[in-house]
C-alpha cells in the first residue's frame, strides 16, 4: 500500500468534557505540524484552567454513581471498549502515523498492545478482593481491608505512543472505580479524539472519562486541582519534577513513568543474530528511538566487539526510513523540528567527546529533506560517562561500548541515573538470572523478551520514575487501602 492510497484526512479535534465536544478553549490553539513535510496541518484547541477546572467537576460528579455500578457491568462496557477500539484498528493506525509519524505497521502493533491492556483490566474489575484477619478469644476482634477508589484521577501522557499510554492507564483506573480527567499531549491529538468517541459507544457514563487537549498550563491546573485526588505522568524528569513540588504541597500522591537509559548487555555466547536484530531494531528503527524503554546502549563483551558493530552496522543499513503511510517503511520522521536539532546537536557532541562515529549521523535530504528525518545513527567507542552514555536522546541513535568481565558490564549499566528496563543476551541460564538480580532497573528483558506485557507490572527507579503499570500493581495504584476492625 502506497501513502496515496490512505486516507490523510485530520479528525477535528474537540475538548470532551461530559457530554460535550468544545471546539475552542481558553487555552489558545496549537497548529500541529505534519512530520513528514513540516507542513501545519490541523489547528488543535487547547485547555485552559478553565476547562480543567469544568472537566474535573463533571469527573467528581460522576464519580459517585461510576464507583457504585455493580463490577460486572464495569467489566462489560470496558470490555467493548476493547472490542471497538479492535473494531477500528486499522483507524487507529492511520491516526498514529498522522499523530507524530509512526510507520502505519509499527501503529498497529501499538493497537495490538492497546487491545490487551484494555482487556485485561477489564478482567481485574470483579476480581478484586480484601484480605481478612481476626484474633478470636475474650479480647479478639474481626478486622477486614477494603481496596477503594480514589476519586478523580488527573491522566497526563506523552505523545511517542498516544494511543498505549491511554491504554496503560485509563482502564486500570476505571476498572479500580476511579473517574478520569486526561490531557494528552497537544502534540498528538487525533488518536484520543477517536478513543473518546469510542468511551461514548461504549456505554462508560458521561464525565467518567474527560479528554482535554493541552499545553504545559493545563497539566500544572490538573495536577493542582483539588478534585483531583491522584495524578499519573507519562513523559520526561523536567516535568515529573514540576508534578512532584505540586503534589507534595498538596500531599498528592503520584506515579510517574519517565524516561529511561536502558543497557542491552550482550555476552560472547549469545545468539549474535538474535541479539543484533532485536538491539538495533529496537534501539533506532521502532518509533525512531523515540522510545522510554528502548536499548539505547549496547554494551559488546570484547572477544565479539568488532564483529558486532559490523552486525549492527550492515542491520541498520536496511532500515527503511520514510513516509510513515507509505509500504515498506519501517522508521518515520522524529516529533518535531525542536527534536531534530536536539538529536542532531548530541550526535555532533559525541563526535567532538571522541564516540566513533560507524553509521548515520545526518539529517536526511532528498524527498525527505522538508520533514524530520535523522539517518538510523550507530556510534561505537562510546565512554560510560559520556553525554551519549548517560543522557537519553530519544531519538536513532545507539550507544557501543566494550566490556570485559561480567561484573564489569553490570558496573557499566548500573551507571546511569536511569533504571527503567535492562537487557541481556546470553544462552546461560545461570549468567542470565545472576546478572539480572544485580541490574538496579525496574525490569530486565532476556533474549529478545517483548516490552510492556500487560500482566508484568512495569515501572522505573531513579530518574525513570515511581509506581507501577501493568499487572496487578497497575489496578492497586487506583485504590487506596482501608482497613476496617469489630471488637
Amino acid at each position: 500500500m502506497t501513502s496515496q492510497a490512505i486516507d490523510t484526512t485530520r479528525p477535528t479535534v474537540h475538548l470532551r468534557i461530559g457530554t460535550e465536544r468544545i471546539a475552542t478553549g481558553s487555552g489558545g490553539v496549537h497548529e500541529h505540524v505534519n512530520p513528514v513535510d513540516g507542513t501545519v496541518d490541523a489547528r488543535i484547541p487547547l485547555a485552559g484552567p478553565a476547562e480543567v477546572d469544568q472537566a474535573a467537576r463533571a469527573a467528581h460528579d460522576a464519580f459517585a454513581d461510576w464507583r457504585r455500578t455493580r463490577p460486572a457491568e464495569r467489566r462489560q462496557m470496558l470490555t467493548r471498549l476493547a472490542d471497538l477500539i479492535e473494531a477500528n484498528a486499522e483507524e487507529f493506525a492511520r491516526l498514529g502515523a498522522l499523530d507524530n509519524g509512526t510507520p502505519i505497521p509499527v501503529a498497529a502493533g501499538l493497537v495490538a498492545s492497546s487491545i490487551e491492556w484494555t482487556r485485561y483490566y477489564a478482567g481485574w474489575v470483579d476480581k478484586l478482593t480484601s484480605e481478612v484477619t481476626g484474633s478470636f478469644g475474650p479480647d479478639g476482634e474481626f478486622s477486614y481491608s477494603l481496596g477503594q477508589p480514589y476519586g478523580v484521577i488527573g491522566v497526563i501522557i506523552t505523545w511517542n505512543g498516544p494511543l498505549i499510554s491511554l491504554a496503560m492507564k485509563i482502564p486500570a483506573a476505571l476498572a479500580a472505580g476511579n473517574t478520569v480527567v486526561v490531557k494528552p499531549s497537544e502534540l498528538t491529538p487525533f488518536t484520543a479524539e477517536l478513543f473518546a468517541d469510542l468511551v461514548e459507544q461504549a456505554g462508560i457514563p458521561a464525565g467518567v472519562v474527560n479528554i482535554l487537549p493541552g499545553a504545559p498550563a493545563a497539566g500544572a491546573a490538573l495536577v493542582e486541582h483539588p478534585l483531583v485526588k491522584k495524578v499519573t505522568f507519562t513523559g520526561g524528569p523536567d516535568t515529573a519534577r514540576k508534578i512532584l513540588h505540586s503534589c507534595a504541597d498538596l500531599m498528592k500522591p503520584s506515579v510517574l513513568e519517565l524516561g529511561g537509559k536502558s543497557a542491552n548487555i550482550v555476552f560472547a555466547d549469545a545468539d549474535l543474530d538474535q541479539a543484533c536484530s532485536h538491539g538495533t531494531m529496537m534501539s533506532i528503527g521502532a518509533l525512531s528511538g523515540q522510545g522510554c524503554a528502548l536499548p539505547t546502549r549496547m554494551l559488546v563483551q570484547d572477544s565479539i566487539y568488532e564483529e558486532m558493530i559490523g552486525r549492527v552496522k550492515a542491520f541498520a543499513g536496511f532500515i527503511a526510513v520514510g513516509d510513515p503511510l507509505a509500504e515498506g517503511t519501517v522508521s518515520g520522521p522524529v516529533v518535531n523540528e525542536a527534536a531534530l536539532h536536539r538529536i542532531l546537536g548530541m550526535i555532533e557532541r559525541a563526535q567532538a567527546d571522541g564516540a566513533r562515529l560507524v553509521t548515520g549521523g545526518h539529517r536526511i535530504g532528498g524527498e525527505l529533506a522538508d520533514g524530520f528525518f535523522i539517518e538510523p545513527t550507530v556510534f561505537a567507542d562510546v565512554d560510560p560517562q559520556s553525554e551519549l552514555a548517560q543522557k537519553e536522546v530519544f531519538g536513532p541513535v545507539l550507544a557501543i561500548t566494550p566490556f570485559a568481565t561480567e561484573q564489569e558490564a553490570i558496573e557499566i549499566a548500573n551507571s546511569s541515573e536511569y533504571g527503567l528496563s535492562g537487557y541481556i543476551q546470553t544462552n546461560d541460564l545461570r549468567r542470565a538470572h545472576r546478572v539480572a538480580e544485580e541490574l538496579i532497573t525496574g525490569e530486565v528483558l532476556i533474549n529478545g523478551a517483548m516490552n510492556l506485557g500487560v500482566n508484568r507490572a512495569f515501572g522505573g527507579v531513579g530518574l525513570s520514575g515511581l509506581g507501577k503499570e501493568g499487572g496487578r500493581q497497575g489496578i492497586e495504584e487506583f485504590l487506596r487501602l482501608k482497613n476496617i476492625a469489630i471488637a
